[in-house]
């Protein structure tokens, strides 16, 4: 697991290995518009995102994804420990956490009805059971499967998963915790999702592939 946190006033992010504190990045006023009204966004649609310097305050560049956080939340990576590569960007609060990945669609696809039958698909044959429902971003999902606990009993945990179909990509958020359980907890973490917006690029790729995540630039990356 990798975390990026911002150190302080002229200090340069910075992405570590092993450790448990984080401090949030600067984070930009939210937008005064209902979430329906918001995004995900295009890149191109971005332009609030970025400036001719880089990311606009409160905006982390991945790449693939360029994420605003909101105050009281951190962003982590999560880092194939063989590989190095990054496997998602994970937006954490204190009792929750919300999972982003984007994908590669073809133009004006539907990723995310196909997404959902594969979810609830794979959630069955692990012995859990997956909801569908109409959430702010439209049709979601409502997951919960059987886990074990670090004192070796088995709890459940539940997941809600998010989906939102661009174009020529599809962004997946999977919110855990508190938010996953209680919509009036999620705020915070929907607001967050609404306001990514996703770099597809012009490499060609198959549908459903996943978008590559990188650290950004001036991120220090410490074995």
């Amino acid at each position: 697991m990798a975390w990026l946190h911002r150190k302080g006033a002229g200090d340069a992010h910075e992405a570590d290995h092993g450790t448990d504190e984080a401090a949030s990045p600067e984070a930009a006023p939210g937008p005064d518009r209902t979430v329906s009204a918001r995004g995900p966004w295009d890149v191109s649609e971005a332009t609030h995102m970025l400036t001719h310097e880089g990311p606009a305050a409160g905006v982390v560049d991945l790449g693939s994804l360029l994420v605003q956080l909101r105050e009281g939340l951190d962003l982590r990576l999560q880092v194939d420990e063989a590989s190095g590569a990054v496997l998602a960007a994970l937006v954490v609060g204190e009792d929750g956490m919300l999972e982003l990945r984007a994908f590669a669609a073809a133009r004006n696809e539907d990723l995310w009805t196909d997404v959902r039958r594969e979810i609830a698909a794979d959630t069955a044959q692990r012995g859990g059971t997956a909801t569908e429902r109409e959430g702010v971003f439209g049709p979601e999902l409502y997951c919960e499967v059987q886990v074990q606990l670090e004192d070796g009993s088995v709890g459940v945990q539940p997941s809600r998963i998010i989906g939102w179909n661009g174009p020529r990509w599809f962004l997946r958020g999977a919110l855990l915790g508190r938010p996953a359980m209680e919509p009036d907890a999620a705020g915070p973490w929907e607001d967050v999702f609404a306001a990514v917006a996703v770099r597809r690029g012009d490499v060609a790729m198959p549908p459903g592939e996943a978008l590559p995540i990188q650290l950004p630039p001036e991120a220090l990356r410490v074995e």
